[in-house]
């Protein structure tokens, strides 16, 4: 069977995807490993996930693992690689190198061209945003959830001598958000959940 009759059974199968990006150990893991505001993104996430999960109509569920190089907090097979939440045997999981999640994976075979791809997970300004773009060129409609992706503060370039300026974490969110919304993402609230992942 080839990947095109592959793409054309995932689509009849299901017409939305459910992808957790880099939602690892680490990213909610004490400061300075994790993110601010994790255990908010954690329980926005996990109720994201469990109504994937018994849905009547439920999505492809993708979990996206990000292998950090030696030395990074999510090196692969240390325990700040491994997933947050506990899989299902029916889910898969996916390992990537690269901030596209597209980019080196199979990615691009387990998830239909037709499917509206539901978003969630770290980095906000790194895989989230390769990946939305990604999946945006391939003809997915994406749908990014406000409260269930993050990333970390950034430091800003400072040459004057003085203390380095940060970027709060939430300030650079809400940035990708407008983003990525401009390119044709659509936001979604946790507001939203109830109707998520209904049949349409």
């Amino acid at each position: 069977m080839d990947s095109r009759t592959d793409e054309r059974n995932l689509a009849d199968h299901a017409r939305k995807v459910l992808l957790l990006l880099d939602v690892q150990v680490t990213m909610f893991a004490n400061p300075p490993d994790g993110v601010p505001n994790a255990s908010t993104v954690r329980r926005n996430i996990e109720k994201i996930l469990e109504h994937a999960r018994t849905s009547p109509t439920p999505p492809i569920i993708i979990h996206v693992r990000n292998d950090g190089d030696i030395g990074d907090p999510d090196q692969a097979g240390t325990p700040g690689w491994q997933l947050a939440l506990p899989t299902l045997p029916n889910e898969h999981i996916v390992d990537k190198r690269k901030n596209n999640a597209f980019a080196g994976t199979n990615l691009g075979t387990l998830i239909p061209s037709t499917a509206d791809l539901v978003v969630v997970g770290m980095q906000s300004d790194f895989c989230i945003r390769a990946t939305c773009s990604a999946a945006l060129h391939r003809g997915n409609n994406v749908l990014l959830v406000e409260g269930a992706h993050a990333t970390y503060d950034r430091p800003e370039d400072f040459t004057g001598g003085g203390p380095a300026l940060i970027t709060p974490a939430a300030t650079v969110e809400k940035e990708i958000e407008s983003e990525l919304e401009e390119a044709g993402v659509v936001l979604v609230g946790m507001e939203d959940l109830p109707h998520l992942f209904a049949d349409s």
